[in-house]
């Protein structure tokens, strides 16, 4: 613990400057390209530092990511563990034939 006496102060430093450094570069691209493109008003620094965090929410979540392998491509995973020979056979069968819709090709011969 001795040798990490340095994060407290970089993280400081770093988290105020990094937020700082976010809102200016969403600031200065918005006012430079949505003004003159859309007529849209300039924004403030604050402005743009709510922007920054609404986008944060809204797209990029809160955090609390639980890692990787998780979601649904494991719980899929799980189902083909599961399935016996019978039901891989039908459900391979089902993925050529695009579950019924069938291919623009395969309208003109029929």
């Amino acid at each position: 613990m001795r040798k990490k006496w340095w994060i407290i102060p970089a993280a400081m430093i770093g988290i105020p400057l990094f937020i700082f450094v976010g809102g200016e570069v969403v600031m200065h691209l918005w006012n430079w390209l949505l003004p003159s493109l859309f007529g849209w008003r300039m924004l403030t620094f604050w402005q743009a530092l709510g922007l920054l965090a609404l986008c944060r929410i809204l797209f990029g979540g809160l955090g609390g990511h639980r890692g990787h392998g998780g979601g649904p491509g494991r719980q899929f995973r799980g189902r083909c563990r599961n399935m016996t020979p019978e039901e891989r056979e039908k459900f391979r069968n089902a993925m050529r034939e695009g579950y019924g819709f069938a291919t623009a090709e395969e309208n003109a011969t029929s």
